[in-house]
């Protein structure tokens, strides 16, 4: 089973945590302000999530990133090299509390956020439902909530993909990052909050 880390406990980076701990599925959790402020968030989810520094959560298999969108840079600067692991992009350019939109010069958010993880595989997935949604069991009116992805390496599509079914979502492949990306990235994508069902 492949180790997990999480870069960011918003309301994004801990609800990812209480869906792995849901599913029995250990990882550590970081900040910027370090392990010992997030003592509280790692005890209310349970024994499986780890309180740990941005140098520990990077160094797992997989990698989740969610944070705002203008402290990106910062959260990710002085990491050592990904080496081919996996980042998983759950982030959207826009943040509270204006909500206006981050320029990206015409490129989709993963493709601009790839550049701040060099040699990563990046993973776009987790963005584009809501905290409360992800937090809570997939199984919904007989279903299983829907979850898309994108990224451009096969093999890591698969592993997030693999996670995705794992944790009861119904995982769907959107391509390319330049394709599946702008599909889910909020604003301007027209996947985000929508809360699909897969029957059957």
């Amino acid at each position: 089973m492949s180790t997990i880390g999480i870069i960011g406990a918003g309301n994004i980076g801990r609800a990812i945590a209480q869906a792995l701990a849901r599913n029995g599925i250990a990882v550590t959790l970081s900040n910027s302000r370090g392990p010992d402020s997030l003592r509280t968030t790692v005890a209310e989810i349970g024994p499986l999530v780890i309180a740990g520094t941005r140098e520990e959560a990077a160094a797992k298999d997989i990698v989740f990133v969610a944070v705002n969108w203008s402290k990106l840079p910062d959260a990710l600067a002085g990491l050592p090299p990904f080496a081919g692991r996996i980042v998983v992009d759950a982030n959207n350019p826009i943040e509270a509390p204006l909500f206006k939109p981050a320029e990206l010069g015409g490129r989709a958010s993963s493709e601009v956020f790839a550049d701040l993880v060099p040699g990563a595989r990046v993973v776009k997935a987790f963005n584009h439902l809501l905290a409360q949604l992800l937090a809570t069991d997939p199984a919904s009116d007989g279903g299983k909530r829907v979850l898309f992805y994108s990224g451009d390496d096969a093999d890591a599509k698969a592993s997030v993909g693999a996670l995705i079914d794992r944790l009861g979502f119904f995982g769907i492949d959107l391509g390319s990052l330049a394709v599946g990306a702008r599909l889910t990235q909020f604003p301007g994508g027209p996947l985000p909050a929508l809360n699909l069902v897969k029957f059957g």
